[in-house]
């Protein structure tokens, strides 16, 4: 064995705490450190010829890389939607690594037992009585559940996708009021297209589809339907039961993303708004954003899995064939797969039902607290209501949002991103992390200039 990995090997409890001690600092300093870092750019490093043991390892990147890494896994992290790592699902996370499994199937391993566990807690917690497993995150996730959609379009159509190919069904609709862009992504990359995707009339003032607009379409025939429970700008959702109604009149492969507005069903204050979706076909829901489990984690869920076994089934003759309860490597795009689900159950089994509801809510208030700050500023003005975790304003006079942004950034106090909604430039405020508190919210409202 080489030598300086025989020493690592032999000295491995007290490096793990070494890498322990590492992780314990930078998660010690998140609410000291800028939460948005400048780029570093030192010079380049040839690759070490030896290398000098893990201890060198830690002191190098400690030297190169460390302080510029971003607060994200802090509370004042509010761009795009990023959720932090509850202590067990990080725990969770570690083990995971240490095991190394791969959870692509239930041989030899216990690790599908545990993902399977892990998906029923989920349904358990989201009210949604579907088969499922675990993805990367949001855009994999809505790539299973269209991929899954485009083979039941097949099926309407007695041809076989899989077998024959996209070209076999001819135009393909996919229909949704304010599509996500990780939708259209997912169409490309399934050799549906892009322009395949056809954007419905919204209701006025919203993000969510006029109901009328989409039944109206779907007079054409066959379609794949995405339907929104939580958009992106302004936390909108479609009326996802209206939507399950019209499949009493209508043949549509129903995909409902949800990617961190799922989460409203675990509270009883905001579970209306995804009434219905345990009707959907296939739902998208993100794990790294508000169950707050490190990068990269999601779910799917479907009430098909036998015609997703026919899209992502492996046929080498040494992995066998997917019989009546696939293995996951016969589900997702991956064959070989880290287990994932484990961060996953661990936080869920230590903090259940109860312990997620709290992160949710204590997440919404700080979202309507700057809210209500930003209401009764001159500076900015909202540009919708605060429906769930996310703010979206702008600012009242000629400063640039832009700028705004960067001042924010430089403070070190906060992390916001740019949109534009309705053609007007705007700022994001999405609250996902577990540690956000009403202090953060003054410190984030400071940084403003509120």
């Amino acid at each position: 064995m080489f030598a300086e990995l025989a020493a690592d090997l032999a000295d491995l409890p007290a490096l793990l705490d070494r890498a322990r001690l590492a992780a314990q600092r930078v998660l010690g300093s998140l609410d000291d450190r800028p939460v948005a870092a400048a780029a570093l750019n030192p010079a380049p490093l040839a690759l070490p010829e030896s290398g000098d043991g893990l201890v060198a390892a830690l002191e190098l990147f400690g030297a190169r890389w460390e302080s510029g890494l971003s607060g994200s896994a802090g509370p004042r992290y509010l761009g795009f939607v990023t959720g932090g790592a509850t202590p067990a699902a990080l725990a969770g996370d570690w083990l995971t690594a240490a095991a190394d499994q791969n959870a692509n199937t239930g041989t030899g391993s216990a690790a599908a037992g545990i993902e399977r566990e892990a998906i029923g807690w989920l349904g358990e917690l989201f009210g949604l009585p579907l088969a499922g497993a675990f993805v990367s995150g949001a855009t994999m996730s809505n790539l299973v559940g269209l991929a899954i959609g485009r083979e039941w379009l097949g099926e309407q159509a007695g041809v076989s996708v899989t077998e024959d190919g996209v070209g076999a069904l001819g135009d393909i609709r996919v229909l949704s009021g304010s599509p996500h862009s990780s939708i259209g992504k997912s169409l490309s990359i399934l050799g549906v297209g892009r322009r395949h995707v056809v954007t419905l009339p919204t209701l006025p003032g919203r993000e969510a589809v006029d109901v009328s607009a989409l039944e109206a379409a779907l007079r054409s025939g066959p379609a794949i339907v995405v339907a929104n429970a939580g958009t992106v700008n302004t936390v909108d959702f479609d009326d996802i039961q209206a939507v399950v109604a019209l499949k009493q009149r209508y043949e549509f492969w129903l995909h409902v993303d949800a990617a961190f507005g799922g989460f409203a069903a675990v509270s009883p204050n905001y579970a209306h708004l995804v009434a219905g979706w345990e009707g959907a076909d296939s739902v998208c829901v993100d794990l790294h954003k508000w169950l707050n489990v490190p990068y990269d984690s999601a779910v799917q869920f479907t009430r098909r899995p036998d015609l997703q076994a026919e899209v992502f089934h492996n046929a080498g003759s040494y992995l066998g064939l997917p019989g009546e309860h696939p293995e996951f490597m016969h589900l997702t795009p991956e064959t070989s797969r880290r287990l994932r689900a484990l961060p996953a159950w661990f936080t869920l089994a230590a903090y259940g039902r109860a312990g997620h509801r709290d992160i949710v809510e204590r997440n919404v208030d700080s979202a309507r607290a700057l809210g209500e700050r930003v209401d009764g500023s001159d500076r900015f003005r909202l540009l919708a209501p605060v429906r769930l975790n996310v703010v979206c304003f702008t600012t009242t006079g000629d400063e640039r949002v832009g700028d705004v942004l960067d001042a924010v950034s430089r403070s070190g106090e906060a992390f916001l991103t740019p949109t534009v909604y309705q053609g007007v430039p705007a700022i994001r405020a999405a609250f996902s992390n577990w540690r956000t508190g009403p202090a953060d919210v003054g410190r984030v409202c400071s940084a403003l200039g509120m």
